[in-house]
């Protein structure tokens, strides 16, 4: 039994591994490497495998970074099933057409530039049909419900708690008359999150592969994360400011907007105008609608006294283009919450764009913000930021709200390997930038455990 380390290898975009079991080829995830755009061209489009030779596809859920590249597989040849939960079967449909249409608007803008310059053309990475065939390999699989993927390995979802439908994969392998259980545990979330249930613990593992996002770092208390975002919009709208939020159109815009409208409904902040400004968080809402047996307790509670989590009077979502240019000219006190969650595209640079040197605005960070991307330059507080090849400076306020991480953040990563390493045999940590990772590693040897292993990209272990 052999696994190779193919993304997210000491860094985080690109989620992608493989367990080879007598000559059987099972990959996990097939992601988006996401930073500079020469790298990730060249590394999402050459696939470190014959896509032929892949048996079966496991996806633990639908971020980009973990499914974004499974129409470029099938595109080249990938023909098998695609094992997912249900809720993540239907955010693919939206999040990976989503994808396609971004990799065709690029292609044409950098194509209309080419042309100009007598430099070759470039291809889309895929377009709407290779998401299409992609979509028809989907087979759906119920939490806690065992099945096999090979004849060797038994595979069962367990709820991760990161976003709706995440999974941890858990592995069940005969082999030379021994049982071996080897877990996915990539991306893990936290307790006490909103909308959604605490991650399942999984027993008895001998080896797990891990994430390390948030190795080496620690979220504030969630206790006080309410009282902390009414402070920020109370003080914002008092000065007559809009409050901008980058966000994940899956899982962050949705307990953003859960948060906002349970403090309102307690008259904690002022009834302000809520705009969702992402076609795709529109669309991903209403598939979260669709999976409440995704949901916490206190969220379908709610909804069974017939109260939505995702909406009121005062929230608006919003598709159209248009609408979406009016809320630059709108000066009234708002929230805007907008993708991309990194401010790397979308209608969110438009937002900064008109916002970012206006000092009574404030630039609310919810989510991780990786190297390379100006959401990170934002976090860093950098005094002059580009935004469509401009320079502006930042004059408006930036908070920042780890709290609403949808990692686990190292504490809660090590108490989750504490609570099974009675019959860990390896770790192998992935999924962090490589500072993260190695941090996490030595607090795992800490832990006692010896077989612990930050892989580098490529790596292949024998187990």
């Amino acid at each position: 039994m052999k696994l190779r380390f193919l993304g997210a290898a000491k860094s985080v975009t690109g989620s992608m591994h493989a367990i080879e079991l007598n000559g059987t080829r099972i990959l996990l995830d097939c992601g988006l490497f996401q930073g500079r755009r020469e790298e990730s061209n060249r590394r999402n489009r050459n696939l470190p495998f014959e896509p032929e030779s892949i048996e079966r596809v496991v996806l633990s859920h639908a971020h980009i970074d973990h499914s974004g590249n499974l129409p470029n597989l099938v595109k080249q040849g990938y023909k098998n099933s695609i094992y997912s939960t249900f809720a993540t079967r239907d955010l693919c449909v939206t999040m990976l057409k989503d994808s396609a249409y971004i990799q065709e608007k690029d292609a044409e803008y950098l194509n209309k530039k080419n042309e100009r310059k007598g430099l070759p053309l470039i291809e889309p990475l895929y377009e709407t049909d290779d998401v299409e065939q992609t979509l028809s390999l989907f087979r759906g699989i119920g939490y806690h419900k065992a099945f096999y993927v090979s004849a060797e390995a038994k595979l069962t979802f367990y709820d991760a708690g990161h976003i709706l439908g995440s999974a941890l994969s858990v592995f069940d392998i005969k082999k030379n008359g021994k049982n071996v259980r080897l877990a996915y545990i990539v991306d893990l979330g936290r307790k006490n999150l909103p909308i959604l249930r605490d991650p399942g613990m999984v027993n008895g593992i001998q080896f797990m592969i891990i994430e390390s996002t948030y190795g080496n770092r620690l979220h504030q208390d969630l206790s006080g994360t309410e009282e902390k975002l009414a402070r920020v919009v109370n003080e914002t709208v008092s000065a007559g400011g809009k409050i901008i939020i980058p966000a994940f159109s899956l899982g962050r815009t949705q307990e953003v907007v859960y948060t906002l409208h349970k403090l309102q409904g307690q008259g904690k902040v002022p009834q302000v105008k809520i705009f969702v400004d992402s076609p795709l968080a529109v669309n991903v809402t209403d598939i979260f609608r669709l999976h409440p047996e995704c949901f916490d307790s206190e969220t379908n509670r709610m909804i069974a006294r017939d109260v939505s989590p995702f909406g009121s009077e005062s929230v608006r979502y919003i598709r159209d283009v248009e609408e979406s240019k009016k809320l630059n000219r709108r000066e009234e006190p708002c929230i805007i919450i907008s993708a991309s969650g990194m401010c790397e595209s979308g209608r969110i640079l438009h937002h900064l764009k008109n916002n970012i040197e206006d000092p009574r605005t404030t630039i609310l960070v919810v989510g991780f913000m990786a190297m390379n991307t100006l959401g990170r330059r934002i976090v860093q507080g950098k005094e002059k930021v580009k935004i469509f090849g401009e320079s502006y400076r930042l004059k408006a306020k930036v908070e920042i709200f780890d709290e609403f991480s949808a990692h686990a953040d190292r504490d809660e990563l090590l108490q989750y390997v504490s609570n099974t390493k009675g019959s860990l045999e390896g770790v192998f940590v992935v999924h962090g930038e490589e500072e993260q990772s190695q941090a996490l590693a030595e607090g795992i040897k800490d832990l006692g455990l010896r077989n612990v292993l930050v892989p580098d990209l490529g790596e292949e272990v024998t187990l």
